[in-house]
């Protein structure tokens, strides 16, 4: 109740709870104890002292956040409301393995806090978000077309030797839906998030939630066959799946088909901002291919938000025309009437945002407060 960030007196959170007022005060006084709750300035009185208000105290813990991509990854440091305190840029290759980049992370995360004078005792958890298919109740990537060495790799077992907390893992994209919604667009129950950079793949907010499905599998879109894929290899060892014909890569190579050579995505971005014709024109079809299959999932998942991020999407106008173009034209009205199609908003923080908010999530979950407010009462006697 008190994550909302709204202050209330103790008789508010009787009144908002039922239960009795001593059982509030002791867990109020077990809360203020640990730091999770913190005076807040005083109510207005209705006779006699001002009751105390009191919020939640998101500097009472920090977060570890890490966004990792094939070639690049952001850590940052956060409060246990999500909020930035500080971040590093890393330049890495996925394809080193995960003893390499996970030494990285871990190093980057240990300056953070010593730059910000945060204990490690202060660390409430890690989380990390990975650029392939991860099971999620273990942590472990599975057959990552584009991470070798990294299939079941114990990701979590490694940062916790070197940062100590809990560390959850999850899907990269998953992550970023999880940050878009929670800073964003956090009254928006159905939510598509859909990354295209050097992949493709989506991340999808169902009834609130972030939906995994079974094995954490859900929203691999990258190797959905696309309408027009044809018999273009993919990473993933099929051909004609929506990744090979209309990620970062693919339109690189459409380009240098042409005579367009672009080194990288960034430069094929900044081509299509200068209004480079025939790039504008084959990063829209790009748009038209991944809205073809969006057009499907907007049939059968009905999001009332699709947010588009990546690398891809700073040449969002281009990219969303296409995507739209598609969409609206292909899925029934009722779908589409009040259906947005937008650019990310969180300027490439979605990621560790989300990261943050999975570990958030966990650690001030109703058990996991029990065992810590049990474990400092323990303590204390």
């Amino acid at each position: 109740m008190m994550l909302d960030g709204v202050p209330r007196t103790r008789a508010e959170l009787v009144q908002l709870t039922g239960l009795a007022r001593s059982t509030v005060g002791a867990r109020v006084d077990a809360l203020l104890s640990a730091g999770l709750l913190a005076p807040f300035g005083e109510a207005a009185s209705t006779g006699g002292r001002p009751p105390a208000r009191l919020a939640f105290n998101p500097g009472a813990g920090v977060v570890v956040g890490a966004d990792v991509g094939a070639t690049h990854a952001l850590v940052a440091l956060t409060d246990l409301s999500g909020g930035v305190l500080s971040e590093r840029k890393l330049a890495i290759d996925v394809a080193d393995g995960p003893g390499p980049v996970l030494d990285a992370v871990a190093a980057a995360a240990r300056a953070l806090m010593d730059a910000e004078g945060r204990d490690r005792s202060e660390l409430a958890g890690v989380g990390i978000g990975l650029p392939g298919p991860v099971e999620h109740s273990t942590g472990r990537p599975i057959l990552p077309p584009i991470m070798p060495g990294w299939d079941t790799y114990d990701v979590p077992g490694h940062l916790q030797g070197q940062l100590g907390g809990p560390v959850l893992v999850d899907n990269d994209v998953n992550l970023m839906a999880l940050g878009e919604h929670a800073t964003i667009y956090p009254a928006v129950e159905h939510l598509l998030y859909i990354k295209v950079a050097t992949g493709i793949g989506a991340g999808i907010v169902s009834g609130g939630r972030l939906h995994r499905g079974a094995q954490g599998a859900a929203g691999d879109l990258g190797h959905v066959a696309a309408p027009n894929g044809g018999d273009a290899p993919c990473s993933c060892g099929n051909r004609g799946c929506l990744e090979a014909v209309a990620s970062g890569p693919a339109v690189l190579r459409t380009l240098a088909a042409s005579g367009i050579a672009a080194p990288d995505l960034l430069a094929l971005v900044d081509l299509a901002k200068q209004g480079d014709l025939e790039v504008a024109a084959t990063v829209r079809e790009a748009g038209r291919e991944i809205g073809r299959v969006l057009a499907t999932c907007v049939s059968l998942l009905n999001p009332s938000v699709i947010v588009v991020g990546g690398v891809m999407s700073t040449a969002a106008e281009h990219l969303l025309a296409g995507i739209r173009e598609i969409v609206y034209g292909r899925s029934l009205p009722l779908a589409t009437g009040g259906l947005q199609i937008v650019a990310s908003r969180t300027g490439g923080h979605a990621g560790v945002i989300g990261a943050a908010t999975m570990v958030t999530q966990y650690v001030l979950s109703a058990d996991q407060v029990e065992g810590r407010l049990a474990v400092g009462s323990a303590t204390a006697v």
